[in-house]
């Protein structure tokens, strides 16, 4: 960053049934779209609007409550927001959020949850050390509330969530995700699925919770969809462990709906290693030879290729 400028961390949450996705795209309503919109408005008379850089770039119809971004003000613009106010008691960054949420949350689909000061090396898209989603499916089982029908799959048959639950342990650990995610040019399916479970909840909707470094595009929805194939009995659990070793996009099962989908928690360092973290992202991840087993180690435990940077965090 430039001398002067003041970096800011923005947490946000948006109902993403509306938008075409968090990227901003001419013509289309996007979450940053909106956000940069908001932005342009506050800072109007303080030259070039800030731009957002967010944690996972959720795709068209994917929900979030824990989304994280980061803009940057310089010297004009901080001295702006930080000028003293009227209505006591209410700090600059206090002030930002209420005008954001003012603007580009007016029809209630975003809302800034919080605004800060980011510590020294942080970097909303390179710095985390997970996100985290969860993906919630009704079945014959849990009751179809209506209040919630823009945020649940509603499956019409019964589902085996216990068999869900193998087939989601098949996929732990250090792998190539290519056979669950949609290619992009340039871009790795490298990563390390931490976390992968089907729960219950009281109300008898089921919910998977997930959690990497990163996700590439189309992953969680895809793994998800493989696991319910799993669980309405299409196959058995061993089938997505042959899957994913065959590295290939497949019809074997259907990628579930972008609706069921929300990114819940984005986790970071502590703040002294935000810009080690960074650096490390930013590196080449490397690739493993050979299909590592569910649980694998870290990166960099085994024989390894070159691949791409794995900064590009796309969920749909």
């Amino acid at each position: 960053m430039s001398e002067g400028t003041v970096r800011l961390r923005l947490d946000v949450a948006y109902d993403g049934a509306a938008f075409s996705g968090w990227a901003r795209q001419p013509g289309l309503a996007t979450v940053q779209g909106v956000l940069e919109a908001a932005l342009a408005t506050v800072f109007t008379r303080w030259g070039a609007p800030p731009q957002l850089t967010v944690a996972g770039r959720t795709d068209a119809g994917v929900h979030a409550t824990g989304q994280v971004a980061h803009l940057d003000l310089d010297a004009s613009q901080w001295a702006a927001l930080s000028a003293p106010k009227r209505g006591a008691g209410r700090s600059p960054l206090d002030g930002l959020v209420k005008r954001l949420n003012g603007l580009a949350g007016a029809a209630g689909d975003v809302v800034v949850t919080g605004a800060s000061v980011a510590p020294d090396g942080f970097d909303a898209r390179f710095s985390p050390l997970w996100r985290r989603y969860e993906y919630r499916v009704a079945d014959a089982d849990a009751p179809h509330d209506p209040r919630r029908r823009g945020h649940t799959l509603w499956y019409p048959g019964r589902l085996d969530p216990a068999a869900m639950e193998r087939g989601a342990l098949t996929l732990l650990g250090l792998h190539d995700f290519a056979a669950f995610c949609k290619p992009r040019e340039g871009a790795t399916t490298i990563r390390t699925l931490q976390q992968f479970r089907w729960d219950r909840e009281p109300d008898g909707v089921l919910v998977a919770s997930l959690q990497a470094d990163a996700f590439c595009h189309s992953m969680v929805r895809a793994m998800v969809g493989a696991t319910i194939a799993v669980g309405e009995g299409r196959f058995g659990a061993e089938r997505l462990q042959e899957l994913r070793v065959a590295g290939e996009r497949t019809s074997a099962f259907t990628v579930a709906p972008a609706k069921g989908l929300t990114l819940t928690e984005v986790g970071y360092p502590p703040d002294d290693e935000l810009a080690a973290r960074a650096d490390q992202t930013r590196a080449r991840r490397a690739t493993p030879t050979g299909s590592a087993p569910a649980g694998s180690a870290p990166a960099g435990s085994g024989p390894v290729s070159a691949a791409p940077a794995g900064s590009d965090t796309v969920e749909g």
